[in-house]
């Protein structure tokens, strides 16, 4: 006899339920994402035990008749597909036909529906019909999944814990909820509300109830349209960054996916406005025609391929730089929330043996409608924004400069408003070299390992044109017998040994842009007013002016804040004349 043989069709499922079927949230994301195909306007997340014991997801879709509530079961069975021209043109988010027999090949499931006129409930079991009989006649569909991977201990071993299996769901049906802002969603555990949203197709909203009133009014809202593509959404302001990119969030087609090269370019169009180990708030919409696009690459669904990659990059990248730079950046101090970059998470994992509170949502509230239309209002602002005129009065600790004009009173960092001025300085004479040159009064020599003397040799003329004349002297060894106009007196040999070092560490993966704005940041650094510097009335006055008419005015190039704001009611507030 053979060797060889078909698997039986409840363990090919049970194979194909390690890809599809990971974890609770992998199971909602199917269930949610079957529910929106089918037109629905109200979908429910109903968990015992973070979903562990049990997943309910009940919505008011077109439901299904009794023989394709039968057939949604077997293997490759789908309503999305009906011929192979259509896998190059898909409108929905399931099309496989794995999630629902993953599913039911381990787990105990009851599948309750009605099409409008009949109903139907199964139960099943190991994939197995155990229960048929007639339901309700409330339109739509209910599934509910019981006691997960109870048949693949394995499988069960290998789950969270509980709170981490709630968080992993309300993160899946946190980007369900962005993506269709036209749905009414509701997430509960344990009886208790976790996340709600309106569906009123207002996307600031759905932001608003999940990440907090604080939040949405720190949004900017961005627009950008190609041959191609059509993206809009909304970013947050520099100063309202998270530790990690899971709120970095891109929707193609309502599809929400993963793509580390937009993730890149978006937090390149943030450079020098934040710090780089900090992450921003970004909800992107991006719409293509589905031929333009390859959603069959993994089963998980969220890894894309895009045809004319680079221009939608472009567009990206553009859009959030428009957007950044009609905006006034400046952070307003507000004093129920001193740290200006703490942002409320959807649920904040304490301890695991803390219970997850209910969260209340006002929907009646006006100022978020006040907020949409400010920010609509804001959006057709096509100017770029530049510092208000502020007065400076004196200086605090020696490092920080204070301003006042009609708007309230204004603190400056001196030594990063200088490193501002001076990196924009810098960056733009190094992407600019002139022949321009000084020769030095006294040459300096500089030595260098064998190995770091050969990686500079190989540069030398780069270097040259940079406008720095260097000759090897001896062995291992340079000559610097002049540098360019724009060096600052008294750090010329800092800045030479800087941009040496520089070609020394980026030898490998060389790139101009990069190198040039490195040594920029680090030239500045060194060549700005330190703190505890004290400097006259003038001079503050001088740096203020050159600080206004730089391209970014808000952060020094390491992305902290050279401003911050304190509005005349935050100061009427903390001295009880406002209330």
């Amino acid at each position: 006899m053979g060797k060889i043989m078909l698997m039986s069709e409840n363990l090919s499922n049970k194979i194909a339920a390690g890809e599809v079927v990971e974890n609770v949230a992998s199971v909602v994301k199917e269930l949610v994402e079957n529910s929106i195909d089918a037109n629905s306007t109200e979908i429910k997340i109903e968990l015992v035990e973070s979903g562990i014991k049990s997943i309910k997801v009940t919505d008011n879709g077109i439901g299904m008749d009794k023989e394709d509530a039968l057939m949604c079961f077997q293997s490759h069975a789908t309503s999305k597909l009906k011929s192979e021209d259509d896998l190059f043109n898909i409108n929905t988010l399931g099309f496989r036909g794995e999630a629902l027999p993953s599913i039911a090949s381990v787990s105990y499931v009851i599948l309750d529906t009605c099409d409008g006129v009949n109903s139907i409930i199964y139960e099943i079991e190991s994939g197995k019909v155990l229960k048929e009989y007639s339901g309700d006649l409330r339109k739509g569909t209910s599934i509910e999944v019981k006691n997960l991977f109870y048949n693949t201990p394995a499988r069960l071993k290998y789950l969270s814990s509980l709170y981490t299996e709630l968080s992993n769901v309300t993160e899946c049906v946190t980007k369900a909820a962005l993506s269709n802002t036209n749905i009414r969603f509701t997430l509960i555990n344990d009886g208790k509300i976790i996340l709600q949203t309106d569906g009123s197709c207002n996307l600031l909203k759905v932001i608003n109830n999940i990440y907090g009133h604080k939040v949405a009014k720190k949004m900017l809202m961005i627009n950008g349209l190609n041959d191609d593509y059509e993206i809009d959404g909304y970013i947050s302001m520099p100063e309202v960054t998270k530790s990690n990119r899971n709120s970095m969030i891109t929707i193609v087609n309502k599809r929400v996916v993963k793509n580390q090269e937009l993730n890149r370019c978006i937090n390149e169009a943030y450079h020098t406005y934040k710090p780089d180990n900090r992450y921003p708030i970004v909800i992107l919409n991006i719409t293509v025609d589905p031929s333009l696009i390859d959603v069959n690459v993994h089963p998980s669904k969220m890894d894309i391929k895009f045809s004319n990659f680079e221009e939608l990059k472009n567009l990206v990248f553009k859009s959030i730089k428009e957007a950044l730079d009609k905006t006034l950046l400046v952070p307003n101090i507000d004093n129920d929330v001193l740290n200006v970059s703490n942002i409320i998470e959807p649920i904040t994992i304490l301890d695991e043996n803390e219970k997850v509170e209910e969260i209340s949502f006002d929907f009646q509230s006006t100022d978020i409608d006040n907020i949409v239309q400010e920010k609509e209002e804001e959006y057709q602002i096509n100017e770029k924004i530049i510092l208000p005129k502020m007065y400076p009065i004196g200086a605090v600790l020696g490092t920080y400069i204070i301003c006042q004009n009609e708007k309230g009173m204004y603190i400056i960092d001196q030594h990063a408003a200088n490193e501002r001025i001076n990196y924009e300085k810098y960056k733009k004479a190094m992407g600019n070299p002139k022949p321009d040159k000084i020769d030095m009064l006294f040459p300096i020599n500089i030595e260098y390992p064998a190995n770091e003397f050969i990686i500079i040799k190989q540069n030398i003329e780069f270097i040259k044109k940079l406008g720095i004349d260097i000759e090897e002297f001896g062995t291992n060894s340079f000559m610097i017998r002049s540098h360019p106009t724009w060096f600052k007196e008294g750090y010329e040999e800092d800045f030479i040994r800087n941009i040496l070092e520089k070609i020394i560490i980026m030898e490998k993966n060389f790139n101009i842009e990069r190198f040039n704005d490195s040594v920029s940041a680090t030239m500045a650094c060194k060549a700005s007013i330190k703190g505890n510097e004290a400097i006259s009335i003038e001079e503050m006055e001088i740096l203020i002016d050159n600080l206004s008419k730089t391209d970014n005015p808000y952060t020094c190039p390491h992305g902290r804040p050279t401003v911050i704001h304190y509005p005349v009611y935050e100061l009427e507030k903390l001295f009880k004349r406002a209330m």
